[in-house]
């Protein structure tokens, strides 16, 4: 199977999931399109765009448009969720904006949200995203800090494209959203296909979900926190050189189930890219659970001094028993820094671990805790 097309039939699949438990995207116009188009095909993205363009064109922009007081009986229906005050007036601290497929709001895209944020701004912009399937690429860049993405649930609201490393030119760029602007905050919104790469310093995510398979989560540079995330991939799922906090998050392998007795390792955690002992970075997986299917490791060694920790963390049995790779260099064995510590469950069984691993001690262990790891008490805001 061609990446892209697996890529499609992941995504199509997790639709799917979710339509069939009713946690549903309210995105009538291209629900009707889809079924219309028989539930997706491998090339449902652009059917889909185009068919939910001729069918909302009559009533939306592209970029900006705004229902508030319009007299058709159907709008003010689909919009009337909205009180007329929404979103409030900007003050010395927070500007709100509104994004809305249907139009209810100053803008139908999220990306066309991004643009309209100031430069460099040192207020914090809320950028306010409504129930539904956002189908676009979406770029924060460097001049753009001080962003809110705030959905209305991982299981309401999503980001989705699908781009491939083979269409974007390489897997650095095929993101569905690329957020390289500082103090960035994501609260309860999915990332879906090629999920999500996070390169700006001072990253915060809380009750996020990340779907893909290879390569969901692009943890690229600078300190980042996770809290409750749902994080759902196959291979090398989180990767980067991110000196991240992982915090109660919950991990699902979609590798391929492997058959009893069958020594086969088809999927990986995660694939750090520590390159020099010099480098402070790695990722700490502290509270979380890891299950799904395949039979996998919790990370192999993508640059040489690749570091990352499990400490209080359930494991079912898809864990292989040596549980980590040097990338098939033993080389490495001497400089990357694999440990655990306390974690639980079938997998986190240590007995045949590689010899590289270390069963950390509680001063080893005691770094990497909490959110002191990434320099938390300096810039990570408690939710509210």
């Amino acid at each position: 199977m061609s990446p892209k097309r697996a890529s499609l039939t992941l995504l199509s699949s997790i639709i799917v999931g979710l339509l069939s438990t009713q946690l549903i995207f309210q995105y009538p116009p291209c629900l009707k399109c889809l079924l219309e188009l028989g539930l997706f095909t491998p090339s449902f993205f652009p059917d889909v765009i185009s068919c939910c363009t001729q069918k909302s064109q009559h009533n939306q922009h592209h970029h900006h448009h705004h229902h508030h007081g319009n007299d058709s009986k159907s709008n003010s229906t689909i919009c009337s969720d909205f009180p007329p005050d929404f979103p409030p007036p900007d003050t010395n601290t927070t500007s709100i904006l509104c994004v809305d497929h249907n139009g209810c709001c100053n803008f139908t895209t999220v990306q066309s949200a991004v643009d309209a944020v100031g430069n460099f701004s040192q207020k914090r912009t809320i950028i306010w995203i409504n129930k539904g399937i956002y189908y676009e690429k979406v770029n924060i860049p460097r001049t753009k800090s001080n962003i809110t993405f705030q959905g209305q649930g991982l299981y309401s609201t999503a980001i989705a494209w699908n781009d491939t490393a083979n269409s974007a030119h390489g897997t650095f760029y095929s993101a569905s959203v690329t957020i390289f602007g500082a103090n960035f905050i994501a609260k309860n919104i999915s990332f879906m296909a090629v999920a999500i790469r996070v390169g700006g310093d001072q990253s915060a995510f809380w009750g996020c979900g990340f779907f893909g398979a290879q390569d969901t989560l692009h943890d690229d540079r600078g300190r980042h926190y996770f809290k409750e995330c749902y994080i759902q991939g196959s291979i090398d799922f989180i990767f980067g050189d991110g000196r991240s906090l992982y915090d109660n998050c919950e991990i699902i392998s979609i590798a391929s189930p492997v058959p009893a007795g069958l020594k086969v390792i088809n999927g990986a955690v995660t694939a750090h890219a520590r390159a020099s002992g010099d480098e402070n970075t790695g990722f700490s997986f502290v509270n979380c659970t890891i299950g799904g299917t395949g039979r996998i490791w919790l990370g192999r060694a993508w640059r040489p001094y690749s570091r990352v920790v499990f400490i209080n963390t359930f494991m079912t049995d898809i864990i292989s028993p040596e549980g980590w790779n040097d990338f098939n260099d033993p080389a490495r064995d001497q400089t990357l820094f694999y440990g655990e510590y306390k974690c639980r469950g079938p997998g986190a069984n240590q007995s045949m671990r590689a010899a590289y691993v270390q069963k950390l001690s509680d001063a080893q262990a005691l770094p990497f805790l909490n959110a002191s790891y990434i320099d938390g008490d300096q810039w990570l805001q408690p939710f509210s």
